[in-house]
C-alpha cells in the first residue's frame, strides 16, 4: 500500500535495526524518507548505499532507495511523521537504561512543528512514553502533545535471520495519548506493511505488550533450560521429550533449551517490567527467577565442558577450546547480549585457551575459517547454529583430532557423533 495518509515526510531516529528498514519501507511506499543517527560512519555507509550491518533485504533496498541519512537533527522541522527507534539496553545491574531514547527526544524536541506525529518504536516499560518522554517533547519544543502534536507508541516487532516474518508481514500494535494520534499512527503502519494493526486501549497498554511478548518467551525458555540442567543428570534426552510433547495438538508451544539467550529483546524486556513494577509495589518472582535460570546456562554450558574433560582425563586449565559463533542467533551478525561472550570469558578465567569462528562476524574472530578454528583444538563447543556449524561433521572432527564436542544449540545428529567415537555433550541430551 502506497502513501496515501497525507503524512509527507517520515523521519527516522535511529538507523540500526529496527530503524533503518523502517526507514527503507517509508521510501518505499512514496515517503519522503531521511534517518538520523549519531554514527557518522553509519550514515556514511547508509549514504553510500552499503549496509552497516548484515542483511539481504536491506542489502537490496539501498540499491533503489532515495533515502537521506543525516546527524543533522535540524532536518526533523520537515517531518510529518517522526519515528524514534534508538536502543533502550539495561545498566550491568539489570536496570532499564533510557538515556538514548531521552537523548532522542531531547534532540528532536525544539525542531518539532505543529501538527507532528512522534511515534516511539523503541521498547520501554510502562508509563515511559507519558511520564518521561512526553515532558521531555513539550519541554524542549514548547508544543501541547495533543493539541500542537501528537504522540503514539507502536513498540517494534523485527526479528533479524527470519526468512518468514519480516518488517512487511508482522503485525503491529499501536497506542496513543489521544484519538487523534492514534489514528493518525494507525493510517500510518496501514500504509507501509501488509498486516493487521491492532489499536490499543492507552500507551501504557502498548508498551506493556512488547515486554509481556518476550518475557513470555523469557519464562518458556527458562523452564526448558531447567529440565535440560536437570535431564542431563536423569539420563533423559530433552529434544526428545519436547519433540513428543509438540505431538500434542493443543495446549503447548515448544521451546528448546541452549547455551544462553541473546539479542535486543529477550534478555532485556522482562527486566522492564520487573523493575516498573517494583517501583510501583509489586515483585515479578517468575520473571525473576526466569531470568537467573537463563543467565546461569553459559555457566552450565561450561560446566558441562569441564566434566567431558575430566572423563577424559584432562584439566580445563591450558586447553585449546573452539568456540563456533559469537552472534546471538543464526545467520546474523549481531552479537548484543550472546552468550559467547559469557561463555569466553569464564573460559578464560579457568584458563582455558580459546580460539573464535564466526562466519557472520569474522571481524571480532581469532580465526578466519572453520578448519582453522577446530585446527589443534581439544574441545569445541558450539554457540551458534549457523547453517555453517550445523553441517560439521564427526569425520571432520576427527580429522582435526578434536576430543570433545559441546553442542549448546542441539543442532547435530547427536547419534551420529556418538556412533563414531566423538564425546558428544548436548544441552540436557
Amino acid at each position: 500500500m502506497k502513501n496515501t495518509v497525507g503524512q509527507k515526510t517520515v523521519c527516522i531516529i535511529g538507523l540500526g535495526y529496527v530503524g533503518l528498514p523502517l526507514a527503507l519501507l517509508a521510501d518505499k511506499n512514496g515517503y519522503i524518507t531521511f534517518g538520523i543517527d549519531t554514527d557518522f560512519t553509519k550514515v556514511k555507509m547508509i549514504n553510500q548505499r552499503n549496509t552497516p550491518f548484515s542483511d539481504e533485504w536491506i542489502k537490496k533496498s539501498l540499491r533503489k532507495t532515495s533515502l537521506v541519512a543525516t546527524t543533522d537533527f535540524n532536518q526533523v522541522k520537515q517531518a510529518d511523521v517522526i519515528a524514534i527507534c534508538v536502543p533502550t539496553p539495561v545498566h550491568i545491574n539489570h536496570k532499564p537504561n533510557l538515556d538514548l531514547v531521552e537523548s532522542a527526544c531531547c534532540s528532536i524536541g525544539p525542531h518539532l512543528k505543529k501538527g507532528v506525529l512522534v511515534i516511539l518504536e523503541s521498547t520501554v516499560n510502562p508509563g515511559v512514553t507519558e511520564n518521561i518522554i512526553l515532558p521531555i517533547l513539550e519541554g524542549q519544543s514548547k508544543l501541547i502533545c495533543g493539541e500542537d502534536f501528537y504522540l503514539a507508541h507502536c513498540p517494534e516487532r523485527i526479528n533479524p535471520g527470519d526468512k518468514k516474518w519480516n518488517i512487511v508481514n508482522i503485525p503491529r500494535i499501536v497506542g496513543s495519548f489521544e484519538k487523534t494520534g492514534l489514528a493518525r499512527a494507525v493510517a500510518f503502519y496501514r500504509s507501509l506493511i501488509k498486516a493487521d494493526i491492532k489499536p490499543m486501549g492507552s500507551l501504557r497498554e502498548a508498551e506493556a505488550v512488547k515486554v509481556v511478548e518476550n518475557s513470555f518467551r523469557d519464562i518458556n525458555i527458562a523452564f526448558v533450560n531447567e529440565l535440560a540442567m536437570s535431564f542431563s543428570l536423569l539420563g533423559i534426552d530433552i529434544v526428545n521429550v519436547i519433540d513428543g510433547a509438540a505431538t500434542k495438538p493443543f495446549a503447548f508451544l515448544p521451546h528448546y533449551p541452549g547455551c544462553g539467550v541473546g539479542g535486543h529483546c529477550i534478555p532485556v524486556d522482562p527486566y522492564y517490567l520487573i523493575e516498573y513494577a517494583k517501583e510501583n509495589g509489586f515483585h515479578h518472582k517468575f520473571l525473576t527467577v526466569a531470568r537467573k535460570i537463563n543467565n546461569r546456562m553459559p555457566k552450565f554450558t561450561v560446566e558441562q565442558l569441564r566434566v567431558a574433560l575430566r572423563d577424559s582425563g584432562l584439566e580445563i586449565s591450558g586447553v585449546k577450546v573452539a568456540i563456533l559463533g559469537l552472534s546471538y542467533k543464526p545467520e546474523v551478525d549481531d552479537c548484543r547480549e550472546s552468550p559467547a561472550l559469557a561463555i569466553i570469558r569464564q573460559l578464560e578465567e579457568l584458563g582455558a585457551s580459546v580460539i573464535t569462528y564466526d562466519p557472520h562476524v569474522i571481524e571480532k574472530s581469532t580465526a578466519k575459517s572453520l578448519s582453522d578454528v577446530l585446527t589443534g583444538a581439544q574441545a569445541v563447543v558450539i554457540v551458534t547454529a549457523h547453517a555453517e556449524f550445523r553441517a560439521v561433521t564427526p569425520s571432520m572432527i576427527l580429522q582435526h583430532k578434536v576430543k570433545i564436542v559441546v553442542d549448546g544449540r542441539n543442532c547435530l545428529d547427536k547419534d551420529q557423533f556418538l556412533s563414531a567415537g566423538v564425546t558428544y555433550v548436548g544441552i540436557g541430551r
